[in-house]
């Protein structure tokens, strides 16, 4: 079966039922998917245009422990995940297990992703249309502060460490640092033009940003605060993924149909690769053998292998692919799709869908989720044969296509 927690969570001993929760673009709604059984399972209504979903970490400290799932402290043991309304400028606070939103914190205008602190004691919301960065204390869900950044930040990412934050000013082609600590811009350093993705090494010492304006990807020290260099790429980079160990970093060019290998100790790139048609995500498996590829204009998932770069597998999906998740046990890849509003459930090793789910309208985000004290009902199907077709299962509201346009939030 999908284990409890997340792609990243260690196993735990607590009882907990794996769902994936999808966030729902077009029809400002979240879609839980029982990652078990394999089907929709409920629809939650969240604020207009939804464009990001996280799962919060549990925070450190008494209250949490090693056998405590991600999500939740020993004290509530209530997993929560955090939804992004661009629209609505807000972000809903769902309870896992009880499927409902139980808190809408307003944040500044044109809110698009969140990101945590490690410990999962505070959130950041980069607010494109007010230049500003919200930060939440989230055991009261209150914004603490609000720090002035550069024009239209799209992205605000913290290091590994949690000492900084790293914005993607997109409107005037800089990179502000916020030192976590006093909660001030400690620097701002011109980048390439059209600043968007970000990937910070596992040290903390540099971020790179992506560039989509000059084909370019920046390369940022984070100690000495200042450009390192700026790399070219391939046509309009969107996403990055980093491997493991932070030594190779795979840059998707959406619009040159290729991924970018580079060399993060020298910021050198290494290699070019073909990656199908319009690749918008890269997501490498928990064991960084394989890096998986949404191909969203030719409606394929491509399995490349890490150290030959060989394709492994070019498996069929439903319409526009953009969104990749790993099941909780990392054997099994979801694939939120854009266009045929649907999840597809891909296990490792295999050439095509075990299932495919409708979800809401223009799904944009997934976030997988180990509900605890709901034992296992039932084992995950199985791959099937080499030429069988995927299960379809009832979604409580499938809807018709709209989606953003790709590599924007």
């Amino acid at each position: 079966m999908w284990s409890g927690g997340c792609a990243t969570t260690k196993p735990t001993a607590t009882p907990a039922h794996p769902y994936a929760f999808v966030a729902n673009g077009g029809s400002h709604s979240v879609t839980v998917v029982d990652l078990e059984a394999l089907k929709a399972v409920a629809t939650i209504e969240v604020g207009r245009g939804p464009t990001d979903i996280r799962l919060r970490p549990h925070p450190a400290g008494e209250n949490a422990g090693p056998s405590t799932p991600l999500g939740m402290t020993k004290a509530d043991g209530r997993p929560e995940v955090w939804v992004v309304s661009t629209d609505a400028h807000e972000v809903a606070v769902i309870d896992a297990a009880a499927r409902r939103v139980v808190a809408r914190i307003p944040v500044g205008s044109r809110p698009f992703f969140v990101d945590f602190s490690p410990d999962g004691r505070r959130a950041y919301v980069a607010n494109s249309g007010g230049g500003t960065v919200s930060v939440i204390d989230c055991a009261t869900r209150r914004v603490e502060a609000t720090v002035a950044v550069g024009l239209a930040p799209g992205l605000a990412r913290v290091t590994p460490d949690g000492r900084l934050v790293v914005v993607a000013n997109r409107g005037d082609n800089t990179v502000s640092l916020i030192a976590a600590a006093s909660l001030r811009v400690v620097a701002t350093i011109p980048v390439a033009d059209s600043p968007e993705a970000i990937a910070v090494l596992p040290d903390s010492s540099k971020a790179f940003v992506t560039a989509s304006g000059a084909r370019q990807v920046s390369a940022v020290d984070l100690r000495r605060r200042q450009l390192l260099a700026n790399i070219p790429v391939g046509e309009t980079p969107v996403a990055l993924a980093l491997t493991p160990d932070g030594g190779e970093l795979f840059v998707a060019n959406f619009d040159s149909h290729t991924l970018t290998v580079i060399n993060t100790w020298r910021n050198e790139v290494t290699e070019t690769l073909a990656a199908g048609r319009q690749p918008v995500q890269a997501l490498f498996t928990p064991d960084g053998s394989q890096l998986a590829v949404a191909n969203f204009g030719s409606n394929q998932i491509f399995f490349v292998e890490t150290a030959t770069r060989r394709v492994k597998e070019v498996i069929p999906v439903g319409h526009q692919p953009e969104t990749l998740a790993w099941t909780p046990d990392g054997r099994g890849l979801l694939v939120a799709h854009a266009g045929s509003n649907d999840l597809a459930v891909i296990p490792l090793g295999s050439r095509t869908m075990a299932a495919l789910i409708p979800t809401g309208r223009s799904p944009r985000g997934i976030a997988v989720v180990a509900v605890p004290g709901e034992p296992a009902r039932r084992s995950a199907r199985q791959s099937p044969a080499r030429n069988s077709a995927p299960a379809v299962l009832e979604s409580p509201r499938p809807q018709p296509d709209t989606r953003r346009v790709a590599g924007q939030p």
